[in-house]
């Protein structure tokens, strides 16, 4: 069984930064697609940035220039550089893997930024 191991998230201050990693284990296949999604208090999960295997990556409008996604193929990890935090950027945050045809959750990390 595929499970997704989810770590980085805490406590910062406004125009801090944190890393969040995130690694899947029990897959023989690489994932497809990696994403890091968050919900806010009292808001939709939302898509904040996605990694596909033929290199295309994408963020959402708020946090293009702050956030960084990456990935390492070898260890089936995706990790996510959020720089500038900003208080609107509390949230569970959330990562998310397809492998074969299966979607994969990892437990919720919390960021809270303080102002």
């Amino acid at each position: 069984q595929v499970h997704l191991m989810v770590s980085g998230g805490g406590l910062v201050q406004a125009g801090g930064s944190l890393r969040l990693s995130c690694a899947a284990s029990g897959s023989t296949f690489g994932p497809s697609f990696m994403g890091w999604y968050r919900q806010a208090p009292g808001k939709e999960r939302e898509l904040v940035a996605s990694t596909q295997d033929v290199g295309h990556v994408d963020y959402a409008e708020s946090v293009r220039g702050r956030f960084t996604i990456s990935r390492d193929s070898a260890k089936n990890a995706v990790y996510l550089q959020m720089n500038s935090l900003k208080p609107e950027d509390t949230g569970l945050y959330y990562c998310k893997m397809d492998i074969g045809s299966r979607e994969v959750w990892g437990h919720g990390t919390l960021v809270t930024v303080a102002s």
